[in-house]
C-alpha cells in the first residue's frame, strides 16, 4: 500500500511539474484552455449596444447608438454558418431631434456561400427570407473573429506566432484576408483584428476586443465583446449565457439558393427641359444639362450604381462631360459612389465639413477591392459649401443650400433649381406612395426641411427625393407634416 501511495505521489508530482512547465500564452495553450478543438458550435446571448455603421450624424461623429435589450449569436464552425438576432431601439440623443424610435428585430443568417435576412411579418405569417449575397463575406469573417473561431481558423491556415507581452501574436491569411490575434498569458484570445472592404473607407479596420473571461457552464468565454469598425464601436455586448455545441438549422431556403442578383437598373424621368430624374433602385440621382457640361446630384451606394448612372447620363445627354457631382451628405449609402465620379473627372461639391472626412477616407489603401479610382490614382478636387453655393452656365442657376438644424445630419445639403422650381434632397423627406395615408406623426426631418424652404423663400413645385416611389409636390410635403395646403 505504501509503495502504491508513493507511486501515485510521484506520478502526480510529474504531471504537476509538466503542467507548470507547459508554455502559456500560445496558440496551443489557448486552444486547450478554451476547449476549441472539441467545440463544433457555440451560442452566446447578452445585452448592450449596437451602432449603425456608416450613418454618423456628422462627418467627425461616431456611428449612432441603439440600445440592445436582447442579443443572441449562434455559430456553427463546421458549415460554417451563423444566425444573429437582436432586439434594438435607437437611443434618444439629447439635443438631436429624430423620429420616435421604433423597435427593430433583425435576424441575419449566413450558411456556406449563402446569406439572407429573415423579415418577421405581423400576425402568424411565417418569416420571409430576403437574400443578401453581398453580406456573405462579412458574415463569414464574423465567424472567424470569435475567440474559438479564431483558434480554429489559425490551426487550419498555417498560422505564424511570435511572443508578445507574456502571450503571443498569432497571424494567418484566409480567403485573401489577414487575421491578427493577441493571446494573453491566461491563454485567452483578447483581441482579433482584420479588415473589410467599404466603398467609402476602402480597407476598413475591424477589431474585436474580448475581456472579462469566465466559466459559463463549462465554457470559458468572454463576458464582454467590443467590436470597433471604421474607428468607432459597432457592437458592445455584455454576455449573460453561453451554450456549447447547440444545434443550428442552416438549411438554405430555395428562394435564397436560386436567387440571382438583378442587374443595376437606371430609369430616366424628364422633369423639365434638361433636367432628368434617375431612378430604378432604392436610391435616386438627378442630372442637369448645362451649356457645355453636365451636373449630377448624388452618387449613392457604390461603384456599380454610379457606373450605371453615368452610362445612362451619357446616353441621355451625349457628348458632354460630367463636370460636377453634388453630394447631399456623407452617409455611406449616399456617398459610396463619389469616387467613381472623381475617376470620371468630376469635381465633388459637398458641405465644407465633409471634405476632410473624404480626403482622409479616400487616402486609405484598397487592397481588398481596388475600385476604378484606386487604379487610375486621379486626385480628387472639391468645391465646398457653407450656406449657399451656386453653379451656373450663364443660363441656368443651380443653387446648393445648407439644410440647417436637421437631426439627420449636421453637414446636409439640398439642391434647388429656381427657374424650374425643382428641389432635390435626400433623407429629409421621402415621399410615400400615391394615395398613402399621411404618417401618424410627422417626421422632424421633414418638418425641418419645410422650415428651411420657408427660411430661404424657395418656390418649390417639384420635389425629386433621393428615395421614394415618385416625384412629390409641396402639397405632398405639407400633408406629410400635417400643415394645411397653401401655407407655403
Amino acid at each position: 500500500m505504501r509503495r502504491l501511495t508513493m507511486l501515485a505521489l510521484t506520478v502526480a508530482t510529474a504531471l504537476a511539474s509538466a503542467a507548470c512547465s507547459r508554455q502559456t500564452g500560445t496558440l496551443e495553450a489557448a486552444t486547450e484552455t478554451l476547449g476549441a478543438a472539441e467545440l463544433r458550435s457555440i451560442e452566446y446571448s447578452g445585452t448592450g449596444r449596437w451602432f449603425q455603421f456608416g450613418q454618423a450624424p456628422g462627418p467627425a461623429l461616431p456611428w449612432p447608438q441603439f440600445d440592445v435589450s436582447s442579443f443572441t449569436a449562434t455559430v456553427d464552425y463546421q458549415t460554417p454558418g451563423a444566425r444573429v438576432e437582436m432586439t434594438r431601439l435607437q437611443t434618444v440623443e439629447p439635443g438631436r431631434d429624430r423620429p420616435a424610435p421604433v423597435e427593430q428585430r433583425p435576424v441575419q443568417i449566413v450558411s456556406g456561400s449563402s446569406a439572407w435576412n429573415l423579415a418577421m411579418p405581423a400576425g402568424d405569417a411565417p418569416p420571409a427570407s430576403q437574400p443578401q449575397p453581398a453580406a456573405v463575406e462579412e458574415r463569414t469573417m464574423e465567424i472567424w473573429v470569435t475567440p474559438h473561431g479564431f483558434l480554429k481558423a489559425a490551426a487550419a491556415n498555417n498560422a505564424t506566432s511570435q511572443p508578445a507581452d507574456g502571450g503571443a501574436e498569432v497571424s494567418f491569411t484566409a480567403d485573401g484576408r489577414q487575421y491578427v490575434g493577441r493571446i494573453n498569458a491566461q491563454n485567452h484570445v483578447e483581441r482579433v483584428q482584420t479588415s473589410i472592404d467599404n466603398p467609402v473607407l476602402g480597407d476598413t479596420p475591424v477589431e474585436l476586443a474580448y475581456s472579462e473571461y469566465r466559466d459559463f457552464g463549462g465554457v470559458t468565454f468572454p463576458g464582454r465583446i467590443l467590436r470597433i469598425q471604421g474607428g468607432h464601436p459597432v457592437l458592445d455586448i455584455t454576455v449573460s449565457s453561453v451554450t456549447a455545441n447547440p444545434a443550428l438549422d442552416l438549411d438554405v431556403p430555395e428562394t435564397v439558393r436560386s436567387f440571382t442578383p438583378p442587374a443595376v437598373n437606371v430609369t430616366v424621368d424628364k422633369l423639365a427641359a434638361g433636367v432628368y430624374y434617375l431612378r430604378g433602385g432604392s436610391h435616386h440621382s438627378l442630372a442637369i444639362d448645362q451649356s457645355d457640361h453636365i451636373v449630377v446630384v448624388e452618387a449613392p451606394q457604390n461603384e456599380a450604381r454610379s457606373s450605371a448612372v453615368i452610362a445612362k447620363v451619357k446616353e441621355t445627354i451625349p457628348n458632354k462631360p460630367i463636370r460636377y457631382i453634388i453630394n447631399t451628405h456623407a452617409h455611406f449609402d449616399h456617398s459610396g459612389g463619389l469616387r467613381t465620379y472623381v475617376d470620371e473627372g468630376a469635381t465633388v461639391v459637398t458641405h465644407e465639413a465633409n471634405r476632410p472626412f473624404y480626403e482622409q477616407a479616400w487616402a486609405a489603401p484598397r487592397t481588398l477591392m481596388a475600385d476604378m479610382l484606386a487604379k487610375s490614382m486621379k486626385a480628387a478636387t472639391f468645391q465646398t459649401v457653407m450656406g449657399l453655393h451656386e453653379l451656373t452656365d450663364g443660363r441656368r442657376s443651380i443653387q446648393i443650400h445648407e439644410i440647417t438644424g436637421n437631426g439627420h445630419n449636421d453637414a446636409f445639403l439640398m439642391i434647388y433649381l429656381p427657374a424650374e422650381g425643382i428641389l432635390f434632397e435626400s433623407d429629409a423627406y421621402t415621399p410615400a406612395a400615391a394615395n398613402a395615408p399621411p404618417p401618424a406623426a410627422p417626421s422632424p426631418y421633414s418638418v425641418n426641411l419645410y422650415e428651411n424652404i420657408q427660411r430661404l423663400k424657395l418656390n418649390v413645385r417639384q420635389i425629386a427625393a433621393g428615395h421614394g416611389p415618385r416625384v412629390a409636390t409641396m402639397a405632398d410635403l405639407l400633408a406629410a407634416i400635417g400643415q394645411p395646403v397653401g401655407t407655403n
